[in-house]
């Protein structure tokens, strides 16, 4: 007899299609039997070991986060509900550029010092591993929900180049593309950038084409963070639709957002680009979060010479009061790099997050908040919060816009991501919220998407970009990553006041056929692993 019956379902299988009542079965971790309107047909119904009564809520496949930053935080917190709870079964980590794999004795510490505040020090982590098969296999020891990985190329950079504003000489470029290659060979499904983050930035185009040709060759895809989001936003899109049809890679489009005044109602001219692109025959997909702020490190606003050389030379620039004093200029005169090109506003600067207890204070407040309290220029606040906790504070940015966000997410190549950055004790809400936001607030109450369409975004869509031919569907035969929500109720308890509350109206999340959410509360099931990217025969 089968392990699981899903009884009176309404099931909401991921394709776009319209909902169905159903009896769903699953079995070693699959779904082995689907009965369309069992109680009205009045058919035999499907036995198993323990039956659900499903009445009034919602299945679906599980869904995809394609844009995570849970690579510590798996492995840290084994109860994870920040995600679990979402409904989220699987996530996509190594974002931005920057991660954890793959690595050597030097580049291991420089990341985690240059990333401490989207993941933390590191401090309780057993790092024993440097390669990006070692670090699937770490992940493999069980962990909530499943995770697939890209390949950082700022971390490759690292490791073969250095933190060092240049070309790559010939030679090192051959590490890179070797590099890239044994990533791909051990399992990951494509390659970040983050390309307003050091070193990452300091690639020019035909270093980043030649590693995408790489990826492409094993089936993967290319996720960049581009270079501007901000003055040069449109400019840098063009840009990454360019490179990768130069190196026939296809395309994912981290966050893709429209932020900063100068953006304001400037979406449609994006996917006005995108359609040409697709129209011509392109590969693109992209991700966003439904919330107009974002979130990164103070840090990263810095402009990209003023962190040459890697994290402890940035802290140097930012002792010398002459090399501040330019620094400061860049900033607020005449638009840093790592502010999109857009002169910083510190009103719109929110700390986040500090990893040092004494720095608290500072959470929660706006720069320019912090400044006014302590009688001194927004410029010597941020620059001593930046010494004091040793470049590791994280922010929110008040810079976006709502009908960017509402047209960007309509798009038939949209995904959804949350961006969400665990670390910090003022997290954005996005990172316990994203998935529930969507449906509560964007199909429920606005009707921006429908509840199939929405689905289809956050479910079967991820997956076939992610080339999961088993993933993203309630069909017999696929994974049963599942999840049961009541539409009528299900909304992100995760606000800007209070970012850690968990969802409503999300009972059920089943991962490899077994219950990580069962009655709305976490059990202690280890079901997830690395979800490894499979090369084209």
């Amino acid at each position: 007899m089968e392990e699981l019956v899903i009884r009176d379902a309404d099931v909401v299988d991921g394709s776009g299609a319209d909902a169905y009542r159903a009896d769903v079965v699953v079995d070693g971790g699959r779904i082995v039997g689907i009965v369309k309107e069992a109680a009205a047909a009045g058919c035999q119904r499907p036995k198993a070991r323990r039956e659900l009564d499903a009445e009034g809520l919602v299945l679906s496949p599980g869904f995809v986060d394609m844009h995570a930053h849970s690579d510590l935080a798996l492995l840290r917190d084994p109860d994870h509900s920040a995600k679990a709870a979402q409904g989220v079964t699987l996530e996509v980590i190594g974002q931005d550029g920057l991660s954890y794999a793959p690595v050597d004795d030097r580049t291991l510490g420089e990341v985690r010092r240059a990333i401490a505040g989207w993941n933390g020090p590191g401090d309780d982590i057993d790092f024993d591993w440097r390669t990006v098969g070692e670090y699937l296999d770490r992940l493999d020891r069980g962990i909530a929900v499943n995770a697939a990985y890209l390949i950082p190329q700022g971390t490759v950079r690292a490791l073969a180049v250095g933190w060092e504003d240049r070309p790559a000489t010939p030679r090192e470029l051959d590490r890179m593309r070797q590099l890239v290659a044994e990533g791909m060979e051990q399992g990951a499904v494509g390659m970040s950038s983050g390309l307003t983050y050091t070193p990452g930035m300091y690639a020019r185009d035909a270093e980043l084409t030649e590693l995408c040709r790489v990826v492409a060759s094993y089936g993967g895809y290319y996720c960049p963070h581009h270079r501007s989001y901000g003055a040069g936003a449109l400019e840098a899109y063009r840009e990454m639709v360019a490179l990768t049809r130069e190196a026939g890679c296809p395309l994912h489009l981290a966050h893709a957002t429209m932020n900063f005044g100068v953006n304001k109602g400037r979406a449609p001219e994006l996917l006005a680009l995108l359609d040409q692109a697709l129209a011509d025959g392109a590969d693109i997909s992209l991700d966003t979060y439904p919330y107009t702020p974002g979130c990164t490190t103070l840090a990263a606003v810095l402009p990209s010479w003023a962190s040459e050389g890697g994290p402890e030379e940035t802290l140097r620039r930012l002792a010398d009061d002459a090399t501040a004093e330019r620094i400061r200029h860049h900033l607020e005169v005449t638009g840093s790099d790592g502010c999109h090109g857009v002169p910083v506003e510190w009103d719109t600067i929110e700390i986040s997050g500090v990893t040092d207890p004494a720095l608290a204070a500072f959470v929660g407040r706006t720069v320019e908040e912090s400044a006014a309290l302590r009688g001194e220029e927004p410029w010597v606040t941020a620059r001593g919060l930046l010494l004091a906790d040793r470049l590791a504070p994280t922010i929110l940015q008040h810079v976006g816009h709502e009908e960017n966000v509402r047209e960007i997410m309509r798009h038939r190549v949209h995904t959804g991501g949350s961006d969400g950055i665990l670390q910090g004790a003022k997290p954005h809400p996005r990172a316990y919220g994203t998935f529930p936001h969507y449906l509560g607030h964007y199909v429920r109450e606005l009707g921006v998407l429908s509840l199939e369409e929405c689905v289809a975004h956050l479910t079967s869509r991820p997956a076939a970009r992610l080339r999961l031919p088993d993933r993203g569907l309630v069909r017999e035969g696929y994974v049963a990553d599942l999840v049961l929500f009541d539409p009528a109720t299900v909304a992100a308890g995760s606000t800007f006041a209070a970012p850690r509350t968990l969802p409503t109206g999300i009972p059920y999340v089943l991962v490899d056929g077994r219950f990580v959410i069962e009655d709305g509360r976490r059990t202690d099931v280890l079901a997830g692993r690395a979800v490894r990217g499979t090369p084209p025969v």
